[in-house]
Order: C-alpha cells, then structure tokens, then sequence
C-alpha cells in the first residue's frame, strides 16, 4: 500500500497506517518515566485494557521484560477479570484511546473506590473519564484515529508500555529507536505477491501464529476488522498440536517469525492438512513463501505487525471493501 494511489489514499485506516511512520520518529521514551518510578517503588506492574489497547502494548512488554531478567513482575488481564484481582500491592496502568471504554472505567473507579495510589491511564485524548478516575496519565501524541480498526496508536501504546522496561532496566534505547521510522515504511509499503492475496480470499480461516507477544493475535484481530473475515490466533506451536484437525483445504496460516527448530514439524503438518502456509520474517524461510521484511533487531514485533497490516489492506482493496465503514464494529467497541 501507499499514499500517492487513490485507492490506498482514500481511506482514513491507510492514512493512519501510513502515520505510524513520523509517530516513531517523535515518540520520546522518557514520556513514561513517571511509571518507571512507580514500578520501582511496587515492584510490579499490572497493564489492563481491551483490545488493541492491551494485546500488543501489556504482551510485547512483558515478553522483553522477561527476555531480560528484570527483576520486577509483568501482569496483564481484561478489565473485568482484573477488578476480580487484587491490586492493591501493583502499579496499575489502564489502556484506553477513547478514555471512555467501559470495563476499563469500571476497573479504575473501582481502583480509586479503593483508594489506589498507582493507577495510571494512557489514552489518545486528554481529560477522559478514565484519566480523571487516574492518579495520573499521558495522553498519546499521535492524536484520535478517525478509523475503526486502531493502527499507529497501537504502536504508540506499544512503544509508551515497552519503555517503561527501557527505564527499570537502565538502557538507552533510542539508537534503535533511530532507524526505525525508516523500516516500518518499508514494511507498510512493500509489494505483497497477488497469490498470497488471492489465497487469503479464498480461505475459509486466516490463521496467524507466532509468539505471545501481542503481534500475531493484534493481526487477528485487525482481520475480522479490516477484511471481514473469520481468524484465528495460534500462540507459539499450537498450530501443530491438534488444529489441524479443523483446518480445511486452501486455508491460509501466516507464521510470524517462526521457530527454526520447527520448521520441519510445521512443514509436515500443514501439508498434511493442505493449507497454505506463508512466513513473515527477516530472512527466507523453506514455506510456500516468504514474506521478507526488514531487520530492526529489539523494535522487530513493530516491524511484523505493519507487515501484517499491509498484507491486510492488499485483501481488503482487492475485494472493495471500505475500510473505514465496517458493517458491525464500532470506534469504541463498548462504551461507556
């Protein structure tokens, strides 16, 4: 996809995708340091949300937190199954562009019921219900998304939530920060084979699956919405522990990143169930094909997911859906 093509250009969502781009190129790490200092005096941190505004942001910060040995605990959970939870010894952040989404509403009056003194929003307005429920909060500098499906906000959430982990481990992530901007415009722009295209129409189920990081479920999800189609979400090898048994001839999984080690595993299966298999990743893989994207090193699952993104926007197009005018789905998917 692209700017400078009318089809692309028209639509509020390409837009979007479009300004994660100079979003990256803006976003400053120390904007979270207020959280940073909280989690040093609880030791814990709980990310809570719906959606996009917790798959990607809670998942890929846990993941690096964990990847690094930090000593600090990484929790994340819906928002009415963490109002179950007690809190009161954690950090709290809750995720909500709108500022207005209900069960998170409900999560932080009920934190502030309570009188807890860490609870913190992040939003892309400011002076939502959410932030006045907060101790504090930081509103997103990318600004409100007139598309249904959330994109660069994703990101900026993602980045907000993951350099919080910069702070507690002491590190300066900005030189990787640096080259970014550059590669994700190189995944969002680069050409998507029109097989792959035509493959994804005709399947019955889009599986995606890769690791617990929010990037393979956040593109899901961004599949029932962007190209009205049913997915499914396959975390690290699931794809071959029994789903196949359900698969259906000319289906479509796209691996993200996969596990070398598996490789021959998941050749073996997916022929078996007759799929079509297709990889995202860094460099070429033995799959049907291969989808190559940049090499971005720590900032990869940003890379991944606007690769998606684009392969997403390719189908829609093909098939003249609109993408900013869902039938069903909503801005704010249950509000308040």
């Amino acid at each position: 996809m692209n700017l400078k093509e009318e089809k692309y250009a028209k639509y509020y969502l390409v837009q979007e995708m479009m300004g994660t781009v100079p979003t990256v190129a803006k976003f400053n790490p120390d904007c979270s340091k207020f959280v940073a200092d909280s989690v040093r005096k609880t030791g814990r941190i709980f990310f809570s949300g719906e959606g996009s505004s917790r798959l990607l942001p809670a998942k890929n910060c846990r993941r690096v937190a964990l990847t690094w040995g930090l000593a600090a605990e990484f929790q994340n959970d819906g928002s009415h199954q963490a109002a179950d939870y007690d809190l009161s010894r954690y950090t709290v952040l809750i995720d909500s562009n709108s500022g207005r989404t209900k069960e998170a509403l409900l999560l932080a009056k009920k934190l502030q019921a309570e009188g807890h003194k860490d609870t913190f929003a992040l939003s892309a307005n400011p002076d939502t219900p959410i932030r006045q429920a907060c101790v504090d909060g930081h509103v997103l500098g990318c600004g409100w998304e007139e598309a249904v499906a959330a994109t660069k906000s994703v990101v900026e959430q993602g980045l907000f939530c993951e350099s919080i982990v910069w702070h507690l481990a002491g590190k300066d992530m900005k030189p990787a920060l640096k080259g970014l901007p550059e590669k994700l415009e190189q995944a969002l722009t680069l050409q998507i084979p029109a097989e792959i295209v035509e493959w994804v129409k005709g399947a019955h189920t889009i599986y995606f699956a890769g690791c617990n990081d929010g990037v393979a479920e956040e593109l899901t999800l961004k599949t029932n919405e962007i190209t009205r189609r049913k997915s499914d979400f396959l975390e690290g090898t699931y794809a071959v522990h029994g789903i196949e048994e359900v698969m259906q001839d000319g289906d479509i999984v796209f691996l993200v990143n996969p596990i070398e080690s598996e490789y021959d595993k998941f050749l073996t299966v997916f022929k078996g169930a007759g799929v079509h298999v297709v990889a995202i990743d860094t460099r070429q893989t033995p799959f049907e094909r291969t989808i190559i994207v940049p090499d971005a090193g720590a900032m990869q699952p940003y890379v991944f997911l606007c690769a998606g993104w684009n392969i997403l926007v390719e189908v829609a197009t093909s098939d003249g859906i609109n993408l900013d005018k869902p039938e069903r789905a909503r801005k704010v998917g249950n509000e308040m």
